[in-house]
Parts: structure tokens; C-alpha cells; sequence
């Protein structure tokens, strides 16, 4: 997989689309990350995991909270 939108074999895809994470083109067929093996991949994950992760602390009820209420 290349990030020229022209090599790509099948001709009825030849529509660019930029991939979110690595910012290469690619036809409309591989701009997704999973399909050119994104290298802004991982990255992507780990931010995700952490802003899950400060949602989920933040709403996280304790012991201290409830003896208040």
C-alpha cells in the first residue's frame, strides 16, 4: 500500500481521501487506518485509552462521596 491514490489496482477507486492519523492520501477503498497499516495507529489508541480512562476516574464514585450525600 502506497500513499499515491493512483497505484492503487482497482480503478473504480481512484477517489483521495486523507487518512486522519498519518495524513497520506489514499483512494477511497484504503484511507482507512486498518487498511494501509496507519503508522498513526497506535498513537491514536493510546490517546483514547487515556482520555477514557480520565472520564472514568472523574465519574468514579468513592466512599467519601457518598457518606457526604
Amino acid at each position: 500500500m502506497t500513499a499515491n491514490p493512483t497505484q492503487c489496482p482497482s480503478a473504480a477507486q481512484r477517489i483521495v481521501g486523507d487518512c486522519p492519523h498519518c495524513q497520506k492520501n489514499f483512494c477511497s477503498a484504503h484511507r482507512q487506518p486498518e487498511a494501509h497499516n496507519c503508522s498513526g495507529m497506535q498513537a491514536c489508541r493510546d490517546a483514547a485509552f487515556q482520555a477514557n480512562k480520565a472520564r472514568l476516574e472523574k465519574e468514579r464514585t468513592v466512599a467519601s462521596k457518598i457518606a457526604q450525600a
